[in-house]
């Protein structure tokens, strides 16, 4: 293949991915509403950025209050009810959309592999991706067992307010990936 035709195949390839991506949806859903002006400023910022590449939706959900001097019972009962409410909102979606969990248990991935998995996945028709935060004390097993996916991006805890910037970062740099862009490392 001349250089020419390189070159062409690698616009019309960059082409089809911003085609692709523009008409992807990124549904955030997660438990809990940033308070901190840096998570808000942060937050601002990449869902900014990501306006050029997909239409990116945030749903905060209520946290349940936790009691103080909490036992298993009553943070497994928060842990149900947070659950129950992301599964509402995950009613009556369609066969076009793919649920990745945030789950310390999950697949790791590099960012180049993020970005093969979104790009997969737009290229299966799915055309909304619903990442799930949970809350502090996490998700429960009925909701993990639904899932498409299950997300891990360490095996160490963050908070989940950090939680969602990293997301949001890591979203951005796919994109950068798929579209052959410049991204710092």
């Amino acid at each position: 293949m001349n250089m020419n035709k390189k070159a062409q195949s690698i616009e019309l390839l960059c082409l089809f991915y911003v085609i692709i991506e523009l008409v992807m949806n990124i549904d955030v859903i997660c438990v809990g509403k940033l308070k901190e002006k840096y998570w808000t400023d942060a937050v601002a910022e990449y869902s900014k950025r990501l306006g050029r590449f997909c239409k990116l939706t945030i749903t905060e959900l209520a946290e349940v209050k936790l009691p103080d001097n909490a036992g298993p019972s009553e943070e497994a009962a928060v842990i149900k009810a947070e659950s129950e409410n992301i599964m509402k909102k995950l009613d009556g979606r369609g066969s076009g959309s793919y649920v990745v969990a945030l789950d310390v248990l999950g697949k790791q991935k590099t960012s180049e592999e993020l970005a093969g998995f979104i790009s997969d996945l737009a290229l299966d028709g799915k055309s909304t991706i619903y990442f799930i935060i949970g809350g502090s004390l996490g998700l429960s097993q009925e909701l993990l067992g639904k899932v498409d996916h299950r997300l891990s991006f360490s095996k160490m805890t963050f908070p989940h307010q950090l939680m969602r910037v990293i997301l949001l970062e890591q979203i951005y740099r796919a994109f950068k990936i798929n579209n052959h862009e410049k991204y710092h490392k």
